[in-house]
């Protein structure tokens, strides 16, 4: 993970506030009105510490009419959590080298057994880190900072695989996107989930 992507988990979570929000949150998701109410803090002060979590990807975000709710990314909290013990005993120049080659042999063995001759997906992988490379693949032919309508976003998802609902949904899920009022667009790729990290 690189060295930015660290010191913006270490910014996010160097504040008290946040992490009691993060305390609250690991016991399930909060409104932002319950948690305003629980650290007697104004709800704009709560939006605002969100987003700072938000932006490190340590929280999921959804609306329900006019209320937000909060709940916790565990997953990135503990990906980030290893990649600061990791980069303090980096590995060795050799030991990076091998890493790499076996990476580049998953991805290209992935793309040829989950995708067909003409670019169809297959079947998404039930492998997290192979699932992660495909929805990888298939995000990247996105343009970065242009806003899709769910429509559109729906045809294109259709030209790889039909079930564009659960590779809409994993995108968001995984960071590669975010929604707001129906209208997606891609995140800035240090954000996205990244399968060379997962274990």
């Amino acid at each position: 993970m690189q060295l930015d992507k660290i010191v913006q988990y270490h910014k996010a979570m160097a504040d008290p506030t946040r992490i009691r929000m993060l305390i609250l949150l690991s016991h399930g998701e909060l409104s932002g009105q319950e948690l305003a109410d629980r650290l007697k803090l104004s709800p704009a002060t709560v939006t605002h510490h969100a987003m700072k979590l938000r932006e490190a990807a340590l929280l999921h975000e959804r609306r329900d009419k006019n209320t937000i709710y909060f709940k916790l990314n565990r997953y990135f909290l503990e990906q980030n959590a290893k990649a600061s013990v990791a980069f303090l005993f980096e590995q060795h120049p050799e030991e990076k080298e091998e890493h790499a080659v076996e990476n580049e042999k998953l991805k290209a063995s992935v793309l040829k057994n989950f995708f067909t001759k003409d670019g169809r997906l297959k079947h998404l992988p039930a492998q997290y880190k192979k699932k992660l490379i495909v929805l990888e693949r298939i995000v990247s032919e996105l343009e970065q900072g242009k806003k899709y309508a769910e429509a559109e976003l729906n045809e294109f998802i259709k030209k790889f695989h039909d079930d564009f609902a659960t590779i809409r949904r994993e995108w968001i899920m995984h960071h590669f996107m975010f929604r707001e009022q129906e209208v997606y667009e891609l995140n800035p790729e240090s954000m996205w989930t990244k399968w060379e990290d997962v274990r």
